[in-house]
C-alpha cells in the first residue's frame, strides 16, 4: 500500500468514526428529551400529592410536551432548513438543561404552572433533537445503509421511554421525584458534546442553500409526503392508543395487579428497539431499498395482533400479542423518516420531516384521548376494533404509497 493509499484510508476511517460520533450524539440527546418527556409519568401519584393536582392536570405536563411538538415541529423544521444545525442543536441541549432545572426549582416551590412551562420549554428541544437527528443521520451515510441509520436513530424514542418509566421511581425514592426532571436532562451534556466534537469543522448535509419560496409551497401539495404523514399519524395513533390503555385493559378485562400490568404493557414500547431498527435493515438489506413493503408489512401485522385483544382472555396469549403488536406497530416507525425525505426537493428535507413529526404526534396526543372516551361510553372492546380498523386502513393506505429505492 502506498503511502497515498494509506492517508485515504486513514481519512476514511476518521471520517466513519465522526459518522458514529455524529449518530452517537444525536441518539444520546434524543433520548435525554424522552426519558424527561415521560418522567412524570410513572410518579403521578407523587406528583398529584406534592402539587395538590387532579389526574387530568397532573396528566398534562406529559401531553403538553406531544401538543407542543405539533405546533412547532413545521416551524422548527423550517429554521433547520436555514440555520446552523450546529448550533440549533447546541441551543436545544442548553434549553433543555435550563427546562430540566427550571422544572425541579418550579415542583419543589409547588408551582405547577411555572413547571408546566418549563415542560413547553422541553418540548421545543426535543423537537429540535428529533427533526434534526433524523435527517442528518439520513444524510451522513450512504444510501443502501440510509434506513438501517435512522431506524437505529429512531429507536432513541423507546429507549428514552424505558428509561424514564424504570429511572423516575427510583430517582423518586433517592432524591424525591422532582429531581428526575434535572437527572434526565443532564444527559444531553453527553450527548451534544459527542455530537459537537464529531461534526466539528464539518459540513453537515442539511445545511443546503436555504429553500425558495416556490420549493417551500411545493413541499404542501407533494401528494407523496402527505400520503407518509397521514400513514405516520395512523402509526402513533395506534402505538400511543395501545402504550396509553393496555395497562387499564390487564388490569380492568384480565385482573392483572398495577404493577403486572405496568411490567407487561412495557414490553410494548421496549420491543421498539429491535422494531424500529429491523424496519430499516429489512429495506435496506431484504428489499433493496424499497420502502413501501415494510409500511405495509407493519400495517398489515398490525391489523390482527390488535384484533386478538378482543378474542382473548387469558395473560398469557396477551403477552404475545402485546410483543407481536409492539413489534408491528413500530416497525415503520422510524422508516417514515427516512421515506419521507425520498420524495422531497433537497431543500426542504429537514421541513418535510418536521411535518411528518407533527401530523405523527397529533395522532400521538389524539389517540389516548378519544381510545378513553370510547372506554369510557362502549368498554374496550369497539376501542380496540375501532384500532383494528385503523391498522387496516394503514395498510390499504400503503399499498397507494410511492416506491422509491
Amino acid at each position: 500500500m502506498t503511502e497515498r493509499d494509506g492517508a485515504t484510508a486513514g481519512s476514511g476511517e476518521r471520517s466513519r468514526r465522526r459518522t458514529v460520533g455524529l449518530v452517537a450524539g444525536l441518539f444520546v440527546l434524543s433520548t435525554a428529551a424522552g426519558a424527561y418527556e415521560i418522567a412524570p409519568a410513572s410518579v403521578l401519584p407523587l406528583v398529584r400529592e406534592s402539587l395538590g393536582v387532579g389526574a387530568t392536570a397532573a396528566g398534562w405536563l406529559v401531553s403538553v410536551m406531544y401538543l407542543t411538538a405539533v405546533v412547532a415541529s413545521v416551524p422548527v423544521g423550517a429554521a433547520l432548513d436555514r440555520v446552523s444545525v450546529r448550533r440549533a442543536v447546541a441551543a436545544a441541549a442548553l434549553a433543555l438543561l435550563v427546562a430540566g432545572g427550571w422544572g425541579w426549582a418550579a415542583a419543589v416551590a409547588g408551582a405547577y404552572w411555572w413547571l408546566f412551562a418549563s415542560r413547553i420549554l422541553g418540548g421545543f428541544a426535543y423537537v429540535v433533537f428529533w427533526n434534526a437527528g433524523a435527517n442528518l443521520v439520513g444524510q451522513a451515510v450512504d444510501a443502501e445503509v440510509r434506513a438501517t441509520a435512522v431506524g437505529v436513530f429512531t429507536a432513541s424514542a423507546p429507549v428514552g421511554f424505558a428509561l424514564g418509566q424504570f429511572g423516575s421511581p427510583l430517582v423518586a425514592e433517592a432524591l424525591g421525584w422532582e429531581a428526575a426532571l434535572p437527572t434526565f436532562a443532564a444527559l444531553a451534556v453527553v450527548g451534544v458534546a459527542v455530537f459537537l466534537l464529531a461534526t466539528r469543522g464539518r459540513s453537515l448535509a442539511v445545511e443546503a442553500d436555504a429553500p425558495s419560496r416556490e420549493e417551500f409551497a411545493a413541499l404542501f401539495r407533494n401528494r407523496a409526503a402527505w400520503t407518509l404523514c397521514i400513514l405516520s399519524f395512523l402509526g402513533f395513533s395506534l402505538y400511543l392508543f395501545l402504550n396509553s390503555w393496555l395497562p387499564s385493559y390487564l388490569t380492568d378485562s384480565l385482573g392483572v395487579s398495577l404493577a403486572a400490568g405496568g411490567l407487561l404493557t412495557a414490553l410494548f414500547p421496549a420491543v421498539g428497539v429491535v422494531s424500529r431498527t429491523g424496519g430499516g435493515v429489512l429495506s435496506d438489506r431484504l428489499f433493496g431499498g424499497k420502502r413501501r413493503p415494510v409500511a405495509l408489512l407493519s400495517f398489515a401485522a398490525a391489523a390482527p395482533a390488535v384484533a386478538g385483544f378482543v378474542a382473548v382472555s387469558s395473560v398469557a396469549p396477551v403477552v404475545a400479542l402485546v410483543v407481536v403488536s409492539g413489534f408491528a406497530v413500530q416497525l415503520a416507525l422510524g422508516l417514515f423518516y427516512t421515506y419521507v425525505v425520498e420524495v422531497v426537493s433537497p431543500a426542504v428535507r429537514t421541513t418535510a420531516v418536521s411535518m411528518l413529526t407533527s401530523v405523527g404526534l397529533l395522532g400521538a396526543f389524539l389517540a389516548p384521548i378519544v381510545g378513553g372516551e370510547i372506554i369510557a361510553r362502549a368498554g374496550y372492546r369497539p376501542a380496540f376494533l375501532l384500532a383494528t380498523g385503523v391498522a387496516v386502513l394503514g395498510a390499504v393506505l400503503s399499498w397507494y404509497a410511492p416506491e422509491v429505492r
